[in-house]
């Protein structure tokens, strides 16, 4: 029965998408970020929603003319050079070419989707559309899995849903704390009381929720993320108190199974998950080193006889870190690419700030700069930990950082153009009063 209410939910939603491009991304979105089709059982679990969605936005782009070009900006013009030099790796990749071949087309498919949603994000209607949308998406988990830890008093693990790239809960953890900086400027900017307060509760449950998925990497991640927040707020002494007051609550609901795991962070050294970690990231090293400019591809880290290249005493598995991740797999000018997506979205975020400062109209913008630098820095303290390199939900929040960006500066250049116009004229009325009358006089015949 889920099935087929969802599949008339999905339904419903692309028709309009087939004339309103717009509508068309954020249903791609939802498709990508939630993975609302995980949820349900039966034949509506497997459908191939996002090339659907894709076909009808690019319908919808040539119905309606839009978009009219590439937006091309920092961000987006990198992420298409990694989708290049991704490219590139596959090709002279030496793990098992098909599953090389089958990650290259998924992030290709999603570097694609995520430039068209790109040139659509126009306006700051839709750009908070996105951000709505991105954050009930994940918030959905936080809420549910806050509601399950509370439930069960934090003696279960909170997972993602099954066959997604958050599937694990190491992954959902992360997840779930870039997506509270992004709830905390909804509420900034939500008019309703009732939307503000559900906002707060959304936050409290969602922190609850990464807590609850158990994960060390997480535990990491919450202090720095809360920590940023604190340093990003306005009012940092109310700031101070309901953050210290929210981790220490939830800290002291969890059970002693939960502090006795989070203290083995301390003794990194006896934990064998953690010394086959630091294993890994060495040897994903040594492979970078031995294949600079390429790297060996995606996954091949996971394949025993590429590692035995440069280590055989370790044991092939994930990388778990997003940094040696992206340096074994596509050498040090993937990895610098890649990074520079990051250190692109800080710098708009950063501009965004400071240009919008004496800005009350833009005040907006600012304050999403402000929240996006929280979100980042959960995705890089959390990312350490983790595979979570290729992450579309982490690419469309700085994506949306720099299209807010060009909004705020076109909107600036426009005041500051018109004042220019208004200057000019009243300049000129004022010379033509202040001429001798015989000298307009001249100057009019």
């Amino acid at each position: 029965m889920r099935s087929y209410v969802f599949f008339a939910v999905y339904l419903g939603l692309l028709a309009p998408a087939l004339v309103q491009p717009f509508l068309g991304a954020l249903l791609w979105s939802w498709i990508a970020f939630m993975n609302p089709h995980r949820e349900v059982w039966g034949f509506a679990t497997n459908l191939p929603y996002a090339m659907t969605i894709f076909l009808a936005m690019l319908v919808a782009c040539v119905i309606a003319k839009e978009p009219k070009r590439f937006d091309a900006n920092g961000v987006t013009v990198l992420l298409l050079l990694f989708a290049a030099i991704f490219t590139l790796t596959t090709i002279t990749g030496i793990g098992p070419s098909e599953v090389m071949w089958r990650r290259w087309e998924a992030n290709t498919k999603v570097v694609i989707g995520a430039l068209l949603v790109a040139s659509l994000l126009t306006t700051r209607r839709r750009i908070h559309a996105m951000v709505w949308l991105m954050v009930i998406s994940i918030g959905y988990y936080g809420v549910k899995g806050g509601i399950f830890t509370a439930m069960t008093g934090g003696g279960f693990r909170v997972m993602g849903p099954p066959d997604t790239m958050i599937a694990d809960r190491n992954h959902m953890a992360v997840a779930l704390l870039v997506s509270v900086p992004l709830m905390n400027y909804l509420r900034l900017h939500s008019r309703h009381y009732i939307a503000r307060l559900g906002l707060l509760a959304a936050m409290g449950l969602t922190l609850l929720a990464a807590v609850g998925s158990q994960s060390r990497g997480a535990l990491l991640a919450l202090g720095a993320t809360a920590a940023v927040l604190w340093w990003r707020s306005k009012k940092k002494v109310v700031s101070a108190i309901v953050l210290f007051g929210c981790i220490l609550a939830i800290l002291a609901f969890m059970p002693d199974s939960w502090a006795l795991r989070m203290n083995s962070i301390l003794d990194y050294d006896s934990d064998a998950s953690a010394m086959g970690r630091l294993r890994i990231w060495w040897a994903s090293w040594l492979i970078a080193l031995q294949y600079p400019l390429t790297g060996v591809g995606f996954r091949a880290m996971y394949y025993q006889h590429i590692v035995n290249l440069v280590a055989p005493d370790v044991n092939a598995r994930a990388v778990h870190s997003i940094y040696f991740e992206v340096l074994g797999e596509h050498g040090f000018p993937g990895f610098f690419v890649w990074l520079g997506l990051t250190v692109a979205g800080i710098y708009y975020a950063q501009r965004l700030m400071r240009i919008t400062r004496d800005r009350p109209d833009l005040a907006w913008a600012g304050d999403l700069g402000r929240m996006v630098q929280v979100s980042i820095v959960a995705y890089l303290a959390g990312g350490a930990f983790l595979s979570l390199s290729y992450w579309d939900y982490y690419w469309m929040i700085l994506i949306v950082t720099a299209a807010a960006h060009t909004i705020a500066v076109r909107a600036i250049q426009a005041d500051a153009t018109s004042r220019g116009m208004v200057g000019a004229g009243a300049w000129k009325r004022s010379s033509m009063r202040e001429a001798p009358r015989g000298a307009v006089r001249g100057a009019a015949t």
